[in-house]
């Protein structure tokens, strides 16, 4: 396999040159804020991180990947099959990990196929060398989620998935399974997302339902605003009814479907990949465990440019399924330019362990809001490309419309 002994020299990091963000803030990190030393790093400092060498790439990191509170990461040349998921744990690496669990070695230069059920490690184009007061989080895009792919962030020590320590220095590695669909990827795609975190504390209830009195974070429509269920999060509840009779509601993931190729745009008929839930005289339908399924939130929710959100997948008071894969809620979200009143979650859900009757309105899950350090350069909408903007049950971009 070609894995590397030694760090590539070409990779290697001069992080005696990077500035420093420990204690007062210094030139990287939010620095456009002086009043505000802790929160989620927007856009702009995310810029900042890129060109003090603090995130550098195998290939220049573009702008496109910038989104208004993260960066997308990008796969890199070569994907390994593994016989099963793993932590390297703090005394080890990813890489050798790999040495152990390697099945497989394919070049990611063509399109290849990932199997359903498989597990694949791809090293990422992306390295860090982060200052000592800064975290990250990753979690996998939109598209990857409503595709049924599970895709997870690995660092090198990491014990925990999806979280980079503070001041972490080293590669990035992501662990993907696609559950239902066999893919076809390819080297630079991006399916996963990374926030950078200084001290970030999540907003209190309190805090919430002041933004909510400002701006307004729940709809029911174009005009009329919604009242906020505010319990340790925003609450959402789940939307089995619909607007008209017998309209469709949910969308199921059809068995043995064909190959996605993940490059292609507004290409596949979805009747051949999705069964589609109309709503019932019940408003309810039943989760079969081992099945996918795409639903709405009943809310339209909107997450003004000040706050990013995430959402929170899996509540065991709630039930055991699982609501959401792409957790990050940009700023901007349903927001626009304030001309926009919310936008509906698209929610990816997973029963657990045994069938389960859902109803509508039932709640679901919570979003959780946190402060930026500062308003970010861009927000969420299709100025920067952002597909979901005033969705309603829409599919991955992928799939023509349905």
């Amino acid at each position: 396999m070609a894995l590397r002994d030694e760090p590539d020299e070409s990779l290697q990091m001069n992080t005696e040159s990077i500035p420093s963000t420990s204690g007062e803030m210094g030139a990287t990190a939010g620095s456009q804020d002086p009043g505000r030393r802790t929160g989620i790093l927007p856009s702009q400092s995310i810029r900042e991180l890129i060109d003090a060498g603090q995130i550098i790439a195998i290939q220049p990191v573009e702008d496109a990947q910038i989104q208004p509170a993260s960066i997308d990461l990008r796969l890199g040349p070569v994907a390994y099959r593994v016989r099963a998921s793993f932590l390297p744990g703090k005394n080890s690496t990813v890489e050798a990990k790999i040495r152990s669990l390697a099945l497989t070695e394919a070049s990611l230069m063509r399109e290849t196929v990932f199997e359903t059920g498989c597990v694949y490690v791809v090293p990422l184009m992306e390295e860090l060398a982060l200052p000592s007061g800064v975290a990250a989080k990753a979690n996998p895009k939109s598209t990857t989620g409503r595709l049924d792919i599970f895709t997870r962030l690995l660092t090198d020590g990491g014990e925990e998935f999806e979280r980079v320590p503070r001041g972490y220095k080293g590669r990035l590695y992501a662990e993907i399974v696609s559950r239902t669909f066999p893919v076809a990827v390819k080297e630079g795609m991006r399916l996963n997302q990374l926030r950078f975190i200084r001290k970030r504390e999540r907003m209190s209830d309190k805090m919430l339902t002041s933004l909510n009195r400002q701006e307004g974070l729940v709809y029911k429509d174009e005009d009329t605003a919604a009242r906020a269920n505010i319990q340790q999060g925003l609450w959402i509840t789940l939307d089995l009814r619909g607007e008209r009779e017998n309209e469709v509601v949910a969308l199921k993931a059809r068995k043995n479907a064909p190959v996605i190729h993940l490059g292609k745009v507004g290409f596949y008929e979805p009747d051949e990949f999705w069964e589609p839930i109309r709503s019932r005289p019940d408003r309810g339908m039943v989760l079969d465990p081992g099945d996918f399924y795409l639903l709405t939130s009943k809310e339209k929710i909107r997450v003004p440019p000040s706050v990013a959100a995430e959402m929170v997948p899996f509540d065991p008071a709630v039930g055991e399924f699982r609501i959401h894969y792409a957790g990050f809620f940009d700023p901007g979200f349903g927001y626009g330019s304030s001309d926009i009143r919310g936008t509906k979650a698209v929610l990816e859900v997973r029963a657990h362990e045994a069938p389960i009757f859902m109803e509508d309105g039932q709640k679901v899950g919570r979003l959780v809001y946190s402060e930026l350090m500062a308003a970010p350069s861009k927000i969420y909408g299709p100025s920067i490309g952002s597909s979901y903007q005033q969705q309603g049950l829409a599919l991955s971009k992928q799939f023509k419309a349905l």
